[in-house]
């Protein structure tokens, strides 16, 4: 009979760690996609403070031509008034849970002015957080132009 018990006891627990971790990672994914719906209307608002403090003062971005920014470069290009993004709308988001590491992938299509002239772009992306110090931050993003048909 303590053997049933304990058995019974084993399993509640065991399904109590998985019902705690699943909750635990679903509040993660809610998290980090209302950090990358916040991030897309910083870049329509011009709120630079945000992305400063989203961004890793180590994070490194690839963009759909290849070039390699830091988060100071990319910081200075937008408030350099030459490139503003209008609009910025995502779909298909999805978030990889690893502990206190995340991989958000999605697909954004922005209205884009950049020297003057308008652009649509769509694109695929990835961007990986890491939880320091109680906070999500991206260290690391990579775009893809989507071939137009």
């Amino acid at each position: 009979m303590k053997r049933i018990a304990f058995a019974v006891c084993v399993v509640v627990l065991v399904f109590g760690v998985a019902i705690l971790a699943k909750t635990q990672t679903e509040s993660v994914e809610q998290e980090l996609i209302k950090l990358e719906y916040e991030w897309a209307d910083a870049l329509v608002k011009h709120d630079w403070t945000f992305l400063d403090r989203i961004l890793a003062d180590d994070y490194m971005v690839t963009d759909p031509e290849g070039n390699v920014s830091t988060k100071a470069q990319e910081i200075a290009f937008f408030k350099s008034g030459e490139f503003a993004v209008t609009s910025c709308v995502h779909h298909e988001l999805k978030v990889r849970v690893y502990g206190n590491a995340a991989v958000v992938t999605g697909h954004t299509t922005t209205k884009e002015t950049y020297k003057g002239k308008d652009f649509i772009n769509n694109l695929r992306w990835t961007d990986t957080w890491i939880k320091n110090a109680g906070r999500w931050q991206c260290v690391a993003g990579h775009s893809s132009a989507i071939a137009q048909k």
